[in-house]
C-alpha cells in the first residue's frame, strides 16, 4: 500500500463524500462527525475548523488530539486491504475511518461501531 498521495489531499474535499455515502443509506451528518470524533478526539468545533482549514490528511491526523484507545477493535477489509495489518500508522488511521463510515453506512448501530 503505497499510495501516499491521500496523505497530501485536503480532509476537507474527502469529508462531503462521507457524509454523502452516510445520508444515501438514511444515517445522519451528525453520524459521521460521531464517528469522526470518536476517532480522531476531535470536538465538533475542532472537526470544523480542520475542514474550514482544508488541512491535508496527514495534518488533520497529526492535530488529532487523540486517537482512541479503541481503534485497535476496529477489524476487517476495507478498499482490499485488512486494516489491522496495515504498517503505515497514517494509512492505517485513513483506513479506520474509511472503515467506521461504511460500517454507518452498512447500517450499524453506534454502540457497535464505537466498539462500546
Amino acid at each position: 500500500m503505497k499510495n501516499t498521495r491521500i496523505f497530501k489531499m485536503p480532509f476537507a474535499s474527502v469529508y462531503p463524500h462521507y457524509v454523502s455515502k452516510a445520508e444515501k443509506k438514511g444515517r445522519t451528518k451528525d453520524e459521521v462527525d460521531t464517528v469522526i470524533c470518536w476517532l480522531t478526539g476531535y470536538d465538533r468545533k475542532g472537526l470544523q475548523k480542520q475542514i474550514d482549514k482544508k488541512v491535508d490528511f496527514e495534518t488533520f491526523f497529526a492535530e488529532a488530539p487523540a486517537i482512541n484507545p479503541n481503534v485497535s477493535k476496529i477489524t476487517g477489509v476495507i478498499c482490499g486491504y485488512r486494516v489491522e495489518e496495515i504498517e503505515d500508522p497514517l494509512m492505517r488511521n485513513i483506513r479506520y475511518m474509511d472503515k467506521l463510515v461504511d460500517e454507518l453506512a452498512k447500517g450499524k448501530s453506534m454502540e457497535k461501531i464505537l466498539r462500546e
